[in-house]
């Protein structure tokens, strides 16, 4: 088997892209109509932006996680758990009410992939990527071969990459201020991030890889403190030139970045 294609669709307030490597066929179309099915269900229930959703109900009516969907009470404990592991660096309440965007797409993406599993078992595809915004949940067949090599952009080099990884069966997410500007905030201070800062995670799922690589940016390159505390593979932080790494929940090297201006 060999080839591939990638199908893009409108999601969360961005775009999902999912990469098949594979044959196009009728069973691998539907299972990634049922992907994009579950993230847009997952938006329904999760998105600020809509009155309706169950998390602007629990903002705006009072309303108690256990008059929700249930999905809502399972990201909360794990926002709960998350902030206790980093410190109060991540914290969905940080505005006053229960706020899980930091989480949840990458919670999303992590079970929306798993529409793949009977393909990825059965071999009759070799691989699939679900990207959404830039983030991404790779899964590659028990019978394959085949390795995801994923670059990580410089955040102030425009076409330069900061390093490229290889990832058979995991997540890659990246957070920073270099798309989207200084929309990060520390919880702890409620000061937006003026950067520049980027930070790269990769760990076995993205909901784990999103969400530390958050954390990551905001704690900045000179706080490793949340390290040993958090359940992921390895990464990278850069900030103003400087570039930190880890593994294994060590830190590998620390060096001036020589594409520093």
């Amino acid at each position: 088997m060999s080839g591939g294609f990638t199908v893009v669709e409108p999601v969360m307030g961005t775009v999902a892209s999912i990469t098949v490597v594979g044959e196009r066929t009728g069973r691998v179309e539907r299972t990634i109509a049922a992907c994009v099915a579950r993230l847009r269900d997952d938006e329904r229930v999760f998105s600020t932006y809509r009155d309706d959703s169950d998390i602007s109900r629990l903002r705006d009516e009072g309303l108690e996680l256990g008059d929700l969907d249930p999905r809502v009470t399972e990201v909360a404990e794990r926002c709960r758990d998350l902030r206790e592991r980093s410190g109060a660096r991540f914290d969905a309440h940080w505005r006053g009410w229960f706020d899980p965007t930091g989480y949840v797409k990458g919670w999303s993406t992590d079970a929306a992939s798993r529409a793949f599993d009977d393909l990825l078992a059965e071999g009759v595809i070799q691989a699939v990527g679900v990207n959404v915004g830039g983030d991404m949940r790779v899964r590659t067949a028990p019978t394959s071969e085949h390795v995801w090599r994923i670059g990580i952009a410089h955040p102030t080099h425009e076409g330069e990459l900061l390093a490229t990884v290889e990832v058979v069966d995991g997540a890659v997410a990246t957070s920073g201020t270099f798309e989207r500007g200084a929309h990060l905030v520390d919880p702890r201070t409620g000061v937006h991030l003026a950067g520049p800062v980027s930070a790269t995670v990769i760990a076995d799922d993205l909901a784990t890889a999103d969400a530390w690589a958050t954390v990551a940016a905001i704690a900045g390159v000179d706080d490793l403190d949340w390290m040993p505390a958090a359940p992921v593979a390895s990464g990278i932080v850069w900030e103003r030139g400087r570039t930190r790494r880890f593994a294994g929940r060590v830190e590998v090297s620390a060096f001036h970045d020589a594409l520093a201006g």
